[in-house]
């Protein structure tokens, strides 16, 4: 299980040497050490190296990784002569797992929270102040949205649940799952969808809300789903107990010189710990073998063939279900389904500007404007701030709107501070910037549509019924950083724990 062949197209072995992924002194005496494969190395797949790893340290883990680099949808590049995020710059801060895991790498002393948790929603040409008092845009008193909705609109949020249809009270009879944009649209109406549910899960998703998951996006109201209880009401008593607990801590944290540090770090842990990190080597087949894994990888004319005991996949869903085809073609099967975004940043740095108060703004799609959010990352960020300058980053693009992303960069960049410009206005000196860039991730986000939740459960039921093999990442419990990491922890618990690996 231990040995490495160069395999050539006709598919037979050329040569054999020992694999870096199974070699150690515990070969020599004929005892082989347990080996795993990670196959990704984003942070969803080096965390899951580092937590096997440290459960195992026995163990000899080798994460596999198709690009020249590593990190996934993190990256740090210097615009303007600073260093900034090109892609998510903050953490779930309430949430254990990635914060944690940030200080084991030694980033602890560069944990930082931001100097501002305060934001707008730029609608109808207006910069509103965030209403307080809400789910994910969901309120528990309609009145807390007095200055976002017109009047018409503030009327029928305060007026009730429609009156269901008699086949609609059928249909959720039978439905496990519901999209949140029409269960919110049906008690508040649709205005509070549109500017201000919409905007939000589309700053998580990328996505719509009339297609994103109940279950899978605001899992604390699926008990009123379930139970029929007024979904206002809910909220009130999610927002009651919130406050009643009282947490003090900031919601997210960020870390000095950007979040995407952070797959550095756990890499360089990982390599120190004893893991082994191929980059540049994309596996393009996995099979079971009668006690294990074959993986193949590189190109067909000197492809490479690894054995190991067991396998964790943390790619994105197609390239998940390509490798899982013939090994859990149900999982596979699933996997496929699961659509994606593809979105862009635009960062700007300016020598010096004024902004308005507040971290950034939200952007409702029904206002029609190039941009769905920015973000005033210098005012969110002191540590961006005590460089002197003024840093800006705007997204463009959600699931299926793909248009304005087949823009040039300069094109793009010049459309999103347009839109910058006109959201801040104009007496706010915004000037030309010194330097800026387009970050773009095809496919960065995948989509929770209706059904995510059990999907995910099919799939996890498929990989489970083949020993040695676990999967995570994005796809399945959370898009955010915290939910990768505690994604990564569950595969390695499964991968470590007892009969789970062969032997």
């Amino acid at each position: 299980m231990s040995t490495v062949s160069t395999v050539s197209t006709a598919g037979t072995a050329s040569t054999t040497q020992k694999a870096a992924i199974g070699e150690s002194q515990d070969s020599m005496s004929g005892e082989r050490p347990r080996t795993v494969a990670v196959i990704g190395g984003g942070v969803s797949g080096l965390a899951a190296a580092w937590f096997v790893k440290r459960a195992a340290p026995e163990t000899a883990v080798t994460v596999f990784e198709g690009s020249p680099r590593l990190g996934g949808k993190l990256a740090v590049g210097e615009v303007g002569g600073i260093q900034v995020d090109l892609g998510a710059e903050s953490i779930l801060n309430r949430r254990p797992e990635a914060v944690d895991l940030v200080r084991a790498v030694g980033l602890a002393e560069d944990l930082v929270h931001p100097a501002t948790a305060s934001a707008s929603v730029w609608s109808r040409g207006e910069l509103v102040p965030m209403p307080k008092g809400h789910v994910m845009g969901i309120p528990g008193d309609a009145s807390v949205l007095a200055g976002l909705l017109s009047a018409e609109g503030l009327k029928r949020a305060g007026a009730g649940a429609a009156l269901p249809s008699r086949e609609r009270l059928r249909a959720e009879a039978e439905a496990d799952d519901v999209a949140v944009g029409g269960y919110v649209a049906d008690r508040f109406g649709r205005e509070v969808v549109d500017r201000l549910v919409e905007p939000l899960l589309g700053g998580v998703y990328a996505g719509h809300a009339d297609e994103i998951s109940l279950r899978a996006a605001i899992p604390a109201l699926v008990p009123a789903y379930e139970s029929g209880e007024p979904v206002d009401e809910a909220v009130a008593k999610i927002l009651a107990a919130q406050a009643a607990a009282a947490d003090p801590s900031p919601v997210f944290a960020g870390i000095r010189g950007g979040v995407g540090r952070f797959p550095a770090a756990l890499a360089q842990a990982c390599e120190a710990m004893g893991v082994v990190i191929r980059r540049e080597t994309m596996v393009r087949e996995l099979t079971r073998t009668p006690d294990g894994w074959r993986l193949v990888s590189g190109p067909v004319p000197a492809a490479r063939a690894t054995e190991a005991d067991a396998v964790i996949v943390a790619v994105p869903g197609a390239p998940a279900a390509r490798l899982l085809g013939a090994a859990a073609p149900g999982a596979a099967a699933e996997l496929a389904a699961i659509e994606y975004a593809s979105v862009a940043l635009a960062t700007f740095v300016f020598d010096d500007a004024a902004l308005p108060a507040g971290s950034g703004f939200l952007v409702p799609p029904s206002d029609g404007r190039f941009i769905k959010a920015s973000t005033f990352s210098s005012v969110k960020w002191a540590w961006l701030a005590e460089s002197g300058k003024t840093v800006v980053r705007a997204s463009v693009g959600r699931h299926r709107e793909t248009a304005d992303l087949q823009r040039e960069d300069a094109e793009l960049a010049a459309l999103a501070l347009a839109d910058v410009r006109t959201a801040t206005g104009a007496g706010t000196a915004l000037g030309e910037p010194v330097d800026w860039h387009v970050q773009r991730w095809g496919g960065g986000l995948p989509q929770y549509a209706v059904g995510h939740v059990a999907r995910v459960a099919r799939i996890r039921e498929a990989v489970s019924a083949q020993p040695g093999l676990a999967v995570c990442g994005a796809a399945y419990d959370g898009v955010g950083i915290a939910a990768c990491v505690a994604s990564a922890q569950r595969a390695a618990q499964e991968i470590t724990r007892s009969g789970r690996m062969a032997t």
